[in-house]
């Protein structure tokens, strides 16, 4: 019966510091080699030692793992939720290290030369659920597609025609977020979560769009680069006339940032 007990109060000390789990596994190894030396060779008792050891370590390791997860834990549910925000970071599978993921997905949307298409786009989560339904294209529905990047002609040529990921995140410690144009930093008092290059649709098509913030540095979808159309991202540039030029340049791709602030 002693030897349960010795691991209940070697547990109890390992959560409390390193120092104690040490004492701990040098207390019941010196029970064990006490107990059996009596009864066992010396070349059992080295074997027991080393096993012993080993299982010690591995419960150490699992240990100190479930103590930094549950920090993590903590530090993210510390927040006062009436005080979060959530914002969606397109063109990327994760979130920043300043929030926490709550879903990672595909983006879809209408199809572009559609003329009663939505204009905004989805993240649309890897999971689907279903509640009634009917298989089998209908003519009287909404539709929703894929999306690929069309940026055959700027520096992001090796996206062209790839499918569009996007996460969904969330701060815990803000509570408001907000996308600036033609920007790559955030204004005073703001906190910057990603940055990149202001999208749309094309300019030609039938179908309306909205301008989005795709990340700097954009993901793809694994298996989805085949030119099947549907929401398309183009970059957005700048025309001058009705807008300022300087500062603003004509024909120049623009930038944008997404910014939190508490």
């Amino acid at each position: 019966m002693m030897c349960p007990v010795l691991f209940i109060i070697m547990l109890i000390h390992a959560s409390k510091s390193e120092t104690q789990t040490s004492n701990c596994k040098e207390m019941l190894q010196g029970y064990l080699t006490g107990q059996l030396s009596s009864a066992l060779g010396s070349y059992q008792i080295e074997a027991l030692k080393r096993e012993f050891k080993g299982l010690a370590d591995t419960m150490e390791k699992s240990i100190k793992e479930f103590k930094e997860q549950v920090k993590s834990d903590l530090k993210m549910g510390s927040g006062d939720p009436k005080n979060s925000a959530v914002y969606i970071r397109w063109g990327k599978k994760s979130c920043p290290s300043t929030a926490q993921l709550v879903h990672s997905g595909y983006v879809g949307g209408s199809f572009y030369t559609h003329t009663g298409a939505a204009v905004d786009p989805l993240c649309l989560p890897r999971n689907p659920e279903w509640g009634k339904y009917k298989d089998g294209v209908e003519v009287y529905r909404g539709y929703v597609y894929g999306s690929e990047y069309e940026t055959n002609d700027i520096q992001l040529t090796n996206l062209h025609d790839h499918n569009v990921p996007c996460a969904v995140c969330l701060l815990r410690d803000k509570s408001t977020t907000t996308v600036f144009p033609a920007r790559k930093s955030c204004f005073r008092g703001w906190r910057l979560e990603y940055s990149g290059y202001l999208m749309a649709g094309y300019h030609g098509h039938k179908s309306g769009t909205m301008y989005t913030c795709v990340d700097k540095i954009p993901d793809t979808v694994v298996g989805g680069h085949a030119n099947h159309n549907g929401y398309l991202f183009y970059p957005v540039e700048s025309r001058c006339g009705s807008l300022k030029c300087p500062p603003y340049v004509e024909g120049r791709e623009l930038t944008c940032a997404v910014c939190s602030a508490p």
